[in-house]
């Protein structure tokens, strides 16, 4: 029974959330990011030592900036996630690149879209999809109503969601196969045997080695994106950048090109990206 009333709760929640005028929403978020800074935690405490080690030179400031942008990043996630209008999604995110993708899909070997955890990365794949059909390939949550309910949730008329796991990999292959396009956010931390050690920032970090398998088994072509949020009320700028030349046959040679490539957007808004994560951890086993 309680399955089955988490997943009603959890959307309610969301759409009282989504119910709420954009500038109201991210002025809640960072309340919330107030609050997670000024109260100790071991979030805080990460993102304040990533921080400092990529962007030594930053003042103390900024610290408190990244968190409430994260805050605002908790809140504008159900929101983004609920709303349904892609016309009023469309005149958030300010981009003039949209010829780009069409011809890379012109090209009839698919697109990848590589963001990193930064910004309001959440909306790449509504508005992206409000032109295109794509899949999005997302790390699954160990609870099986949960997976089900981000499914539901995130899915849209031209986006699908995608678990990063074998089938959700073929969905992803086939996605690519048929010309259309995948999103994926590389500086998620792989399972052991899926990546390779490659710097980032500096320092070493496990990187996934699928982004370069994917592109030398269909020809894809790579684009590299960045949604960077404006002052409250002032909506969201989509950085994008086209990867000309295709990734090396060597895995590691490849994931350190991407991680500079997500560097560089990071860089744009460093105060924007989840310095929390713990990018750096050692892999989890891949399970049996």
């Amino acid at each position: 029974m309680k399955y089955k009333v988490r997943p009603y709760l959890a959307s309610l929640l969301f759409a009282g959330v989504a119910a709420l005028p954009l500038t109201l929403v991210q002025r809640l978020g960072k309340i919330c990011g107030w609050i997670l800074f000024i109260v100790p935690g071991r979030y805080k405490r990460r993102a304040k030592t990533n921080l400092a080690h990529a962007f030594p030179n930053l003042p103390p400031a900024a610290l408190k900036q990244s968190l409430l942008a994260v805050g605002q990043l908790f809140l504008e996630m159900p929101y983004w996630w609920v709303r349904r209008d892609d016309r009023e999604l469309n005149k958030q995110v300010h981009c003039n690149d949209w010829p780009l993708f069409e011809q890379a899909l012109a090209r009839g070997n698919g697109v990848i879209l590589l963001s990193p955890h930064c910004g309001c990365f959440e909306l790449l794949g509504p508005v992206y999809s409000s032109h295109y059909p794509s899949t999005v390939l997302f790390r699954p949550p160990r609870k099986a109503w949960l997976q089900d309910w981000i499914i539901k949730m995130r899915s849209r008329k031209q986006l699908t969601m995608a678990p990063a796991n074998k089938s959700g990999v073929r969905t992803v292959v086939k996605t690519l196969l048929r010309g259309h396009t995948v999103g994926i956010l590389p500086d998620q931390v792989p399972v052991s045997g899926e990546g390779v050690w490659a710097p980032f920032f500096g320092k070493p970090a496990y990187t996934m080695t699928l982004v370069q398998r994917l592109q030398k088994l269909t020809g894809a072509t790579i684009f590299i994106l960045g949604a960077e949020r404006n002052p409250v009320g002032q909506g969201y700028k989509m950085h994008v950048k086209e990867m000309t030349s295709p990734l090396p046959d060597d895995p590691t040679e490849a994931a350190t090109i991407i991680n500079a490539e997500m560097e560089n957007v990071i860089r744009m808004m460093p105060t924007q990206y989840l310095w929390g994560y713990n990018r750096y951890r050692q892999p989890r086993e891949k399970p049996a």
